[in-house]
């Protein structure tokens, strides 16, 4: 009996031991998961050189929703209107609100000098968009709106190899459905599991607004206005993102979706950035997983919000689990804390009992000292009384 309590106590050890190891390596498993996707942590990376605490926050449109770069400058100005109300004023010249949006322009055709060709998926981007994304740039540059040539392409290496087989090839042409540009720079292709899954073999290609009017513009805008004939641009946007500063709590959030949401409603899907990752809010995703997989809207996700879809899927299942982990060692404290009580309460009446067997013995005591007391006081007493009587009867026998 007392080798099976042993082993009971050892079980119950050795499983608490095992549920906390389990947790521990799950927490570092959702972490590293979750800071793989770069793309979310942009505002943690501007904090480092501002004054401000940031927010993040991504919007998905559908390829209908009428959404465009000039709606995307229009949400810029009004987030800045909020933060003046706030008394945030950025210094002359300063940025305090990077934005980025793009769309994808679909498959095209690419070339180098050389005879190199290629089909390839491109992605038409402006404002900070290479800030956003945390690309691993093998060479050359990234380029943004404030270039002032806004002809450059960022390939992908896997294009830059079929090109020219070389990834050393920054400032070279580049030729998409005929329309010369040059490489401003070439990037590693995705390297998580989560992006590759999202992402096919073609070649990618990212090019500015401006660039993709004359290639891809005729599709999404009239050429005509009136009889003047205007300059074909392209326009859509399908991704749009902004860091915005946070004098209070979700002020990054609330400004986006209340431009946004009702405006958009059907048409979009807004993200938190700063908090999708949270273990608690992906626990709470379990309850939702069939309108988290099923989706019912036409909304247009790019690869990297689809890998960061994808692991948000898999951290629900991972912290999920660390919860169940961790109910093995709470509930064992829980039961000993039970069991405390009880031994507390059990020695609580057996020290009470104790007491009152002290008390009574001391008592006890007490009481047959006493009686023992008066006992010697009375046989004294009695003996004096039997000597004065010898005393009295010795007087007596003298007087006669």
């Amino acid at each position: 009996m007392r080798n099976r309590y042993k082993f009971g106590q050892m079980f119950i050890a050795a499983l608490n031991a095992a549920a906390i190891i389990g947790a521990v390596i799950l927490t570092a498993a959702g972490g590293s998961a979750a800071e793989s996707q770069k793309y979310n942590f942009t505002a943690e990376r501007i904090e480092k050189g501002s004054d401000y605490d940031y927010g993040q926050v991504s919007c998905f449109f559908s390829a209908d929703s009428g959404f465009d770069k000039n709606a995307a400058a229009g949400v810029k100005n009004q987030i800045y209107s909020s933060l003046k109300s706030v008394s945030v004023i950025p210094g002359e010249g300063e940025d305090i609100v990077p934005h980025a949006y793009s769309a994808d322009a679909g498959t095209a055709t690419v070339s180098g000098d050389r005879n190199g060709q290629s089909q390839a998926k491109v992605t038409v981007v402006g404002g900070d968009f290479f800030l956003f994304r945390g690309f691993g740039l093998l060479n050359g540059s990234f380029f943004s709106d404030r270039n002032f040539l806004q002809d450059g392409a960022v390939i992908d290496k896997e294009l830059a190899w079929r090109l020219y087989g070389s990834v050393e090839i920054a400032g070279e042409k580049l030729y998409i459905n005929g329309e010369e540009m040059y490489i401003s720079g070439v990037i590693d292709t995705p390297g998580t599991k989560p992006e590759k899954k999202s992402i096919d073999d073609i070649p990618r290609a990212y090019i500015t607004y401006k660039a993709a009017g004359p290639i891809f513009g005729s599709a999404y805008s009239d050429m005509w206005k009136g009889s003047e004939q205007r300059e074909p641009e392209f326009t859509k946007v399908t991704c749009y993102e902004c860091a915005i500063p946070e004098p209070v709590e979700h002020f990054a959030y609330n400004s986006v979706k209340g431009q946004l949401a009702e405006a958009y409603k059907g048409n979009i899907s807004i993200v938190n950035n700063a908090e999708r990752f949270l273990p608690s809010k992906r626990v709470k995703a379990l309850k939702k997983l069939d309108r988290y997989i099923v989706r019912n809207d036409s909304v247009v996700y790019p690869f990297w919000e689809n890998a960061s879809r994808l692991t948000e899927l898999r951290l629900s299942f991972i912290y999920g689990g660390r919860r169940l982990l961790l109910a093995i060692p709470l509930i064992t404290f829980i039961c000993l804390l039970a069991l405390a009580y009880k031994r507390f309460r059990q020695n609580k009446d057996d020290l009470k009992d104790a007491i009152e067997r002290f008390f009574s013995s001391k008592t006890r005591r007490i009481r047959d000292k006493k009686q023992k007391s008066e006992e010697i006081v009375k046989e004294k007493s009695s003996e004096k009384e039997s000597e004065q009587t010898k005393e009295s009867s010795k007087i007596k026998k003298k007087k006669r």
